[in-house]
C-alpha cells in the first residue's frame, strides 16, 4: 500500500493518510537490505533495521488489538507485551516476514480503529484518560521517529538517503 501525501482534507483522513506514511517510510529504511545488513548492530541498544520494524508491529499490537480491541494477549496476532521483547526477532525470521507482520498488523489496526470516533477514550494504566486521536497521533510520533532511526542506520550500513531511495 502506498499511502499519497494529503495536505488537505477531513482531520481524521489527514492523520490516517500522515500514519500510513510515516508506516511506509519505516519499511522504506529497511527494504532491499540483505539479511545480514538488517540484523547489523551500529548502536549498544537492540535497535537494528529489522527490529524497528518488529517493535512498530508490536506497537501495533498493544495499542489497537489490546488496548482499544480489548484483546487477550493469546488473541493477538503476535508478541504483544510492553517491554523490551517487542525488538527480539529470531534468527530464522526473514525482512520480508518481518515486513509482512508489521503490515498486518496495520491493517488490524485499521480495522480496529475504524470502529471508534476520534473523540472516544479509554483509560489506561500508564497514560491515563486517553482518545483514538491521541492514539493515531502517538502512533504517528511512534513511527516517525523510529523511521528517524531507520534512515541513519540505512545510511550507516549502504550509504544511501531516504531520499536516494526514493528515486530508485
Amino acid at each position: 500500500m502506498s499511502a499519497d501525501r494529503m495536505t488537505n482534507g477531513a482531520e481524521r483522513e489527514l492523520i490516517e493518510n500522515t500514519l500510513d506514511r510515516n508506516r511506509e517510510a519505516l519499511i522504506e529504511t529497511a527494504r532491499g537490505l540483505s539479511e545480514a545488513d538488517a540484523r547489523r548492530r551500529l548502536v549498544p541498544s537492540l535497535t537494528t533495521p529489522i527490529s524497528l520494524i518488529k517493535h512498530a508491529a508490536a506497537a501495533e499490537r498493544i495499542w489497537f488489538q489490546r488496548f482499544w480491541a480489548g484483546l487477550d494477549e493469546s488473541e493477538c496476532d503476535g508478541y504483544s507485551n510492553r517491554d523490551e521483547g517487542t525488538f527480539a526477532v529470531a534468527d530464522d525470521e526473514p525482512l520480508a516476514d518481518v515486513i509482512a507482520e508489521f503490515e498486518r498488523a496495520s491493517r488490524r489496526s485499521r480495522v480496529i480503529a475504524a470502529r471508534f470516533d476520534l473523540d472516544d477514550t479509554k483509560d489506561n494504566p500508564r497514560e491515563g484518560t486517553v482518545s483514538m486521536r491521541w492514539t493515531l497521533l502517538a502512533m504517528i510520533e511512534e513511527f516517525a521517529r523510529h523511521a528517524g532511526h531507520g534512515d541513519i542506520l540505512r545510511e550507516q550500513i549502504d550509504r544511501s538517503t531516504a531520499r536516494q531511495r526514493e528515486r530508485r
